[in-house]
């Protein structure tokens, strides 16, 4: 039987989803696809995380020490839609990653466009490129369908991760997908 490749549903303004990517791509079985999903406007994040539950996370993970933007929440919707372009384009994983290092390990403000830059640079993605793709209609919309695939399959918060017709979206979303991988390959 082929081996199913789960989703991973983001907010790149979230810290649980920040934790849960340093993470899952050596955790599972199987190389997720990363699905950008503006959450904030779904209603899949919460206002204010727990900053010491996430930073005593970080450190267990061997993280870089957190560092929180000073602009709380962000506004991502640039960042958002670099991401989803970043997909279309082949770059999806490691815009992500380099967005999120930006907030979360540099404490950098996603909505500041050149953080996006920076992380764009950081995956070899030209900043004329990356700038024209954030204002294309196809990536506005496909972003707008990503968060309603997210929803349909059950999201109530983010991180979420899919697997085939499962939907993880607690704490434990990696060990619990990575369960149902390994219980079906």
């Amino acid at each position: 039987m082929a081996s199913v490749q789960p989703v991973f549903y983001y907010d790149l303004g979230d810290p649980d989803c920040y934790l849960v990517a340093e993470q899952i791509v050596s955790a599972l079985p199987v190389v997720p696809e990363f699905e950008p999903v503006h959450g904030r406007s779904l209603g899949l994040l919460t206002a204010e995380p727990d900053r010491n539950r996430i930073a005593l996370r970080a450190r267990e993970l061997g993280l870089q020490p957190l560092r929180w933007p000073s602009v709380w929440p962000p506004n991502t919707e640039t960042a958002m839609l670099a991401a989803t372009y970043a997909k279309h384009v082949g770059r999806g994983v490691s815009f992500t990653l380099a967005a999120f290092r930006q907030a979360f390990a540099g404490g950098r403000d996603l909505g500041d466009e050149a953080t996006v830059l920076i992380a764009a640079a950081a995956c070899e993605m030209h900043p004329t490129a990356l700038l024209k793709g954030v204002g294309l209609r196809s990536i506005t919309s496909a972003l707008a369908s990503a968060g309603g695939r997210a929803l349909a399959a059950g999201a109530h918060r983010l991180p979420a991760i899919g697997v085939r017709d499962a939907l993880f979206d607690t704490s434990d979303c990696i060990e619990r997908a990575g369960a149902a991988l390994g219980a079906r390959r």
